[in-house]
């Protein structure tokens, strides 16, 4: 990566000139930062895996899903190559399904070359307790073995109960269990942000 390269991660953000109370909670990360953090992104990815010849992005339904596709974009924007594309659903492989209402599964898609022997890049929007993305790993592990697994997630907002930790971050943001962090995307919510806002009770 080069060095010059604006790191959003470790760089601190305050809400954007003229913006307004929200609904749903204080704006954090507009869409120029969203777009800034997905550029280093694809730039990490590319130097981590000397060049991505042969990777294979999965994204976590939903919007870890419309991540996916935007990497893949961005990746080949930057002067690297079309990554193969794939959807990881996890439904299945939670561990809350006892306690938590089931949610509608969404297809799993992987590519037709696989993933077995290739280093695939899991991509979540928030990153929490680990536990989303360890059944993500689970559900991998039905469909092959690949020779590596990185995450990539736009949010870190820390409290993990399991050992799981990015590889690639757009954004650390310290929060507390009683904060919610909302991630809305062009093409699921009509606009590009993150969100901040306080939590009525109980825990995603």
């Amino acid at each position: 990566m080069d060095p010059s390269y604006p790191n959003p991660a470790t760089t601190p953000t305050s809400d954007p000139p003229g913006s307004g109370p929200d609904p749903h909670g204080r704006e954090v990360l507009g869409a120029d930062d969203i777009a800034r953090s997905l550029t280093r992104i694809a730039f990490e990815i590319l130097e981590r895996n000397h060049g991505g010849g042969d990777l294979v992005i999965a994204g976590i339904p939903t919007r870890g899903a419309t991540l996916a596709e935007r990497i893949v974009s961005r990746i080949e924007q930057v002067g690297g190559p079309r990554c193969d594309l794939a959807t990881i659903d996890t439904t299945m492989f939670r561990d809350d399904l006892a306690s938590q209402p089931l949610r509608s599964p969404h297809p799993t898609r992987i590519p037709d070359r696989g993933i077995e022997g290739r280093t695939v890049v899991v991509v979540d929007d928030v990153l929490y307790t680990g536990r989303t993305i360890k059944a993500a790993l689970d559900a991998l592990s039905t469909l092959g073995r690949p020779a590596a697994v990185q995450l990539a997630v736009l949010v870190d907002r820390g409290h993990r109960e399991l050992p799981i930790r990015p590889d690639y971050v757009g954004k650390n943001l310290p929060t507390s269990h009683e904060e919610t962090v909302r991630i809305l995307l062009t093409e699921d919510d009509g606009r590009d942000a993150v969100l901040i806002g306080r939590r009525a009770g109980g825990r995603a």
